[in-house]
């Protein structure tokens, strides 16, 4: 009997420092999590690698920062461009990963899809939380644009068209960044300066992003995996009402200025209202939008990032809009500003 209380206290005794310590730091929060983020990622990435085609051409951990080990990107681009002076339209990728995990290597299967019809495409790394906090993720990626620039002919980049992209976190920084090339008051109140000039900045395309911290329901079903991935991207446990994380809430930023944008999510995911409420504001500021969701009773029922799932009839709709949308800059019909 002694011996079963002293391993039930034992048991008690640990349970009360796992509690306390989920309680005091972000930190054991981030890491379950992003060991789950991560063991899902390499799953979808490996789910699409028989869907990549042959011919692209690939640099690897290129660092676009002096001094700052995060801070590397991966270039792609059709094999039959080497050795020309050819420019492409480029599409700058912020993968995602609720800010506390994913890497650049996670969407590499999609970025060399996009690249073999006829792109140069970037995956963007970035530090992530909680080691680095926000804005810094979003200087980073402002940064990456910047580097680009300057290497552009090195990298068959047309200077003159760039798409931002993103999925999920990736898609709230490329946002914002996108939001910070076109208002200048917003990027006045970011403190950051934008690296590229607003006509260079020729569309986004954003997957099940947040863009609005107010819609987050700390009470739902999702209320550890929000809680957790806030806390440690903002670095304060209770950002709510704190001026600093305004600005990451892009969609009370937005103007007419704002790039043509394609916006998709799934009928079941949670972050869908969001992608909503942006479709909303955008049009209401009359940006080209263009927009693809699913009813709400559409079967099988597409979870967050189901654009990677190729494998899905959705997933592959989803690719061919992202695909004619690309299309359709490549004939001007979305002007630049």
């Amino acid at each position: 009997m002694t011996r079963f209380l002293w391993a039930g206290g034992i048991a008690i005794l640990f349970a009360g420092i796992v509690y306390a310590a989920f309680q005091l730091s972000p930190w054991p929060g981030a890491l379950l999590l992003r060991y789950m983020l991560n063991a899902q990622d390499a799953r979808l990435s490996r789910a699409m690698e028989k869907h990549v085609p042959p011919g692209v051409a690939v640099q690897h951990n290129l660092q676009y920062e002096p001094h700052d080990s995060d801070a590397l990107l991966d270039v792609y681009y059709p094999t039959s461009i080497e050795g020309t002076d050819k420019e492409l339209t480029t599409v700058v990728w912020v993968h995602g990963g609720g800010w506390i995990s994913g890497s650049k290597e996670t969407v590499a299967p999609y970025a060399r899809i996009l690249a073999a019809k006829g792109y140069t495409v970037i995956s963007v790394g970035y530090s992530i939380a909680p080691g680095k906090t926000y804005p810094v993720p979003v200087r980073q990626v402002n940064a990456a644009l910047g580097y680009l620039v300057k290497n552009a002919r090195k990298f068959h980049i047309d200077p003159s068209r760039f798409v931002l992209a993103g999925d999920s976190a990736g898609a709230q920084i490329a946002a914002q960044v996108a939001n910070i090339v076109s208002v200048p008051d917003y990027a006045a109140t970011t403190g950051i300066k934008p690296a590229l000039e607003r006509s260079q900045l020729r569309a986004v395309m954003l997957f099940c992003g947040a863009y609005d911290l107010s819609l987050v329901h700390m009470n739902g079903p999702f209320r550890f995996f929000l809680k957790s991935v806030l806390w440690s991207y903002t670095g304060v446990r209770d950002y709510a009402g704190d001026p600093r994380f305004a600005p990451a809430s892009v969609v009370h930023y937005v103007t007419s200025d704002f790039p043509p944008a394609f916006i998709s999510a799934g009928n079941a995911d949670p972050l869908l209202p969001q992608s909503v409420e942006l479709v909303k504001a955008l049009t209401a500021k009359h940006v080209p939008v263009d927009s693809l969701f699913f009813p709400e009773n559409y079967k099988p029922p597409l979870q967050h990032e189901h654009q990677f799932d190729l494998d899905n009839d959705a997933g592959k709709l989803v690719l061919s809009r992202a695909l004619e949308f690309l299309a359709r800059l490549q004939t001007s019909i979305l002007p630049a500003k």
